[in-house]
């Protein structure tokens, strides 16, 4: 018997009750964009998922292969209401009992689609402006680059934003240099150098950001570059802008009192996109 928000019922009627996804934040997941019935990407999503659950010891089921992940994903695509695009969350958690010390290493998953409007990425041309959030820092360890459940500072720092009027947040690691943004990876265009932060500062190899470094890497203008970024690089910016698998590309507006613009992002999302179609 426990007690569920006031109602008293058996454990078994409460799928939480024991589930260590639950009780510790002890699962990782993975966050897809699925366009026109194909996971964007999947190969590398795929890839990182193995490392974050390697990371954290758990038991990599036989029939976690590439084909089995996909046919899982699609099966519920195709189970759900017909849209042009989804975003699918797959949550792979540590199926065991214990408390800190589980009693097996054994996963299970937990796979959820939610509907999106758009087969490809477009520029948001809205105001977009960002501060940093210095209540909690990052470390500048191998577990910060993990896709946890544990996503503390991540929602701290979303709440601070929305009470500040902000529409995102630059995370600091502890030696107080720019890591990533709340949702997704952090690129500074300066010059003609595009520098973005190496995942050793503590930022999550993010799949976007991989996508977006070698599409720069071809660029005839631009020189690219992973090296810190410090507070005080961003005033001396041309544009900033951040980006993940679902957005693919947004253009930071403003940091403070200082203003930046697009055009680089722009001619990144179209070879994106020309990309995504090639594919």
């Amino acid at each position: 018997m426990i007690n569920f928000n006031g109602q008293l019922i058996t454990s078994t009627e409460s799928e939480l009750y024991n589930n260590r996804a639950f009780l510790f934040g002890d699962a990782v997941f993975e966050t897809f964009k699925v366009s026109d019935n194909k996971i964007l990407f999947f190969e590398d999503h795929y890839f990182r998922l193995m490392s974050s659950m390697r990371i954290l010891r758990m038991e990599i089921p036989m029939n976690f292969t590439m084909e089995y992940i996909e046919s899982q994903i699609l099966n519920l695509i195709a189970a759900k209401e017909v849209s042009p695009a989804f975003r699918v969350r797959f949550t792979v958690y540590r199926d065991a009992s214990g408390y800190y010390l589980p009693t097996s290493n054994d996963v299970g998953f937990l796979i959820n689609a939610l509907p999106l409007n758009n087969l490809l990425y477009a520029i948001d041309e809205v105001p977009y402006e960002v501060d940093l959030y210095k209540d909690f820092y990052v470390s500048k360890q191998l577990l910060s680059s993990v896709k946890s459940t544990n996503r503390a500072i991540n929602i701290t720092g979303s709440i601070f934003a929305k009470e500040n009027g902000l529409d995102n947040c630059l995370l600091l690691n502890d030696a107080k240099n720019i890591v990533e943004t709340l949702n997704g990876n952090i690129f500074m265009l300066m010059g003609n150098k595009l520098i973005t932060p190496p995942v050793s500062e503590g930022c999550i190899g993010g799949i976007m950001r991989k996508q977006i470094l070698a599409i720069a890497k071809k660029h005839p203008d631009i020189e690219v570059s992973e090296e810190t970024i410090s507070p005080f690089d961003l005033q001396k910016a041309d544009e900033l802008f951040t980006t993940n698998i679902i957005q693919g590309i947004q253009p930071i507006t403003k940091y403070r009192k200082k203003e930046f613009g697009n055009s680089l992002a722009k001619d990144l999302l179209v070879r994106l996109n020309a990309l995504i179609r090639l594919g």
